[in-house]
């Protein structure tokens, strides 16, 4: 028998490690894990207990909506008011979805179709690509890497495309790549997107990791963006609720219509009590997310610092909950995959290929920063003795390959992608 739609999908690329993963524990190794981007943290407290209550009481156990309750809805918007000074409809312009990925792939088979053609950045975390095509429309990749100017290979692959694109799906903060842009970018975005005719969906998820000075802005933040695009929202990293699916979409009123449309065929959204902590959350105290972005700035500081004094040199991200690093020269012709079986099997340190995340991560691996700065010094210390081992050239520091930002300028990889 035959199912078109999953012959579609390649198979996973990372379930060959994560049975290399499973195997290995079950001999007894210490696995260090920084594979999936999985918060280790407890959500915070004041959330927990506002679930508890909220699950205690009857009325609350019953459907909910598939749109999300209203006073979520609203807390949403004045969350964007708050950061961003964006004005939202509750009713019209704003959603929840059963987390992001969910919400992203709904939308992109409300509004693509056999014919369509979608744009997005390679590499990215996969479920960018693969809404896309599960929606059977046709997927068109531009690159996102250091040295090459994105608006310049955007432009191009518009050009080559037949039919005209009609879908745009970008992430910033990125996954993997720790990519951050200004509100500039964005502009120059929803100008590209009016001139081409294109709706833009943009993946907001790491709009509160952020270091050293930088602020990410909200796409939404730019006149005109509602016109042409949405933003996604979860509350998976920023409030340490994973587990709990709670994310939301916000500009547009047709496409906010569309997915709400097709989500009242599919579910009855989210389990009520888990609304009404995620309203607690939004309206409630924010120094857990303040202590959530101090974490991941440790972890991040631990494991490059380390990785520097072993010879492996890779820019501080300034966003995201990643280190995206690039194979040391001496074993970049292993390819990402054999590399990353390399620091399971040598370094007992697990981290995902780049070329998971698409044809141009080759030559990189991700590391998720889910891991302590006790367990973090430790894969340092297995790196360092992998790397010294017979089967790894010593590795010297080098110098980071710049990012083209499309001015005829560079910039050390790790800083703003810019639109000047």
């Amino acid at each position: 028998m035959e199912f078109p739609r999953i012959k579609r999908l390649p198979p996973y690329l990372f379930a060959t490690l994560d049975k290399m993963k499973m195997e290995a524990r079950w001999a007894g190794e210490d696995i260090i894990d920084f594979g999936m981007g999985n918060p280790d943290h407890p959500s915070p407290q004041h959330v927990v207990d506002k679930l508890v209550e909220a699950a205690a009481k009857p009325q609350n156990h019953r459907y909910s909506t598939s749109r999300g309750l209203y006073k979520l809805r609203l807390a949403i918007c004045d969350w964007y008011k708050r950061r961003f000074e964006v004005e939202l409809d509750p009713d019209s312009e704003s959603i929840v979805t059963i987390g992001s990925k969910e919400g992203l792939s709904h939308l992109a088979l409300s509004i693509l179709g056999p014919g369509d053609v979608a744009i997005c950045p390679s590499p990215t975390y996969p479920i960018h690509q693969y809404s896309i095509v599960m929606a059977n429309a046709d997927l068109r990749v531009v690159p996102l890497r250091p040295g090459e100017d994105f608006f310049a290979s955007l432009q191009e692959t518009v050009q080559q495309c037949w039919p005209r694109p009609k879908v745009l799906l970008l992430c910033f903060p990125h996954n993997p790549t720790t990519a951050v842009v200004d509100l500039e970018f964005f502009t120059r975005v929803v100008e590209f997107a009016h001139e081409h005719k294109l709706f833009v969906i943009h993946d907001f998820a790491y709009a509160d990791l952020f270091f050293d000075g930088y602020t990410p802005p909200s796409f939404l933040q730019v006149p005109g963006a509602k016109e042409i695009g949405v933003e996604f929202f979860t509350l998976s990293k920023s409030y340490d609720m994973p587990g709990w699916r709670v994310g939301f979409a916000c500009g547009n009123p047709e496409a906010i219509m569309a997915l709400g449309r097709l989500k009242s065929y599919f579910d009855y959204g989210i389990f009520q009590p888990i609304q009404i902590a995620a309203i607690h959350a939004l309206n409630g105290p924010q120094d857990c997310v303040e202590d959530m972005r101090q974490r991941y700035r440790l972890r991040r500081d631990v494991l490059i610092d380390g990785l520097e004094r072993v010879g492996w040199h890779i820019p501080k991200p300034k966003g995201t909950m990643f280190v995206w690093a690039q194979i040391p020269e001496p074993l970049r012709a292993m390819g990402s995959m054999a590399f990353a079986e390399f620091l399971l099997t040598e370094a007992k340190v697990a981290v995902s290929p780049g070329i998971g995340f698409g044809p141009y991560g080759e030559g990189y691996v991700r590391f998720a920063l889910i891991e302590n700065e006790h367990r973090t010094r430790q894969a340092v210390r297995g790196i360092r003795k992998a790397f010294g081992g017979a089967s790894a050239p010593a590795l010297r520091p080098g110098p980071s390959a710049p990012l083209r930002t499309g001015s005829g300028q560079a910039e050390p990889a790790g800083k703003k992608l810019r639109a000047v």
